[in-house]
């Protein structure tokens, strides 16, 4: 796949400036990480130093799990208004009918809902450790910091990203409209965080190796989702409308 970078580059500052417009994607961005960053941070800092450690680790486990509805939400809510908001506006038909091939629409519209989506949960992530450091009880500061969680946490984050933005844009391009399709999106992006749940009910065991397996698993269901979006992505039927 020969993918011309400089015309993927167009696509994606064309979505960072259409961004800025759009009030419901401003609001998304800015208010939902705030919530789960706020639950997260309750649930740590209220846990009492009297629990056991498969309780805390179970408490902290499902605490953490917040962290990672982020990756999927946000994504999954922009991806879903990509192609059939850009329908509803009129602005798709011009986009569609120059030499910029699928593929590098596609790339392009999936890059400019990932990098802000790891900026703000690495960058909430980062807030949530530094305030359980600070402030929570060393027993919950111990569970909190322990290799398998992190890790998984930093695996995950990218790939239920990426998980989100192709059922998102798959979602917009067969859909007429953008309520019905971020709708639909946001519940389908959960599954892989269903997967991160088991996780943090010791259901699957929180170890370094199963953490990597899981990581490699999403990395398969991602690439089949690009290659089922790529499928499924019809130029001219977004372009006459039918």
């Amino acid at each position: 796949m020969n993918i011309n970078m400089s015309r993927v580059r167009a696509i994606s500052q064309k979505e960072f400036r259409d961004y800025r417009r759009n009030r419901f994607i401003v609001v998304t961005m800015a208010i939902s990480p705030v919530v789960f960053v706020a639950w997260t941070l309750i649930s740590l800092l209220v846990i009492p130093a009297a629990q056991t450690s498969p309780q805390l680790n179970t408490q902290v486990g499902l605490s953490m799990l917040f962290m990672l509805l982020v990756p999927a939400i946000i994504p999954a809510g922009i991806a879903a208004y990509s192609v059939v908001g850009e329908r509803e506006q009129g602005t798709l038909e011009p986009v569609l009918t120059t030499p910029v091939r699928s593929d590098e629409f596609l790339v392009g519209k999936a890059l400019a809902a990932l990098v802000p989506t790891l900026a703000i949960s690495y960058a909430i992530f980062g807030v949530v450790l530094a305030c359980v450091a600070l402030f929570a009880h060393p027993g919950v500061s111990s569970a909190v910091f322990r290799a398998p969680l992190l890790l998984a946490l930093g695996l995950f984050t990218p790939l239920i990203a990426a998980w989100s933005i192709w059922v998102g844009i798959a979602t917009s391009a067969r859909s007429r409209d953008v309520r019905v399709a971020q709708q639909i999106a946001t519940l389908a992006s959960l599954p892989p965080v269903a997967v991160a749940a088991l996780m943090a009910f010791d259901v699957i065991p929180q170890t370094l190796g199963v953490a990597l397996g899981l990581a490699a698993v999403l990395v398969l269901v991602d690439s089949l989702g690009w290659r089922a979006v790529s499928a499924i992505f019809d130029r001219e039927r977004l372009v006459t409308r039918s």
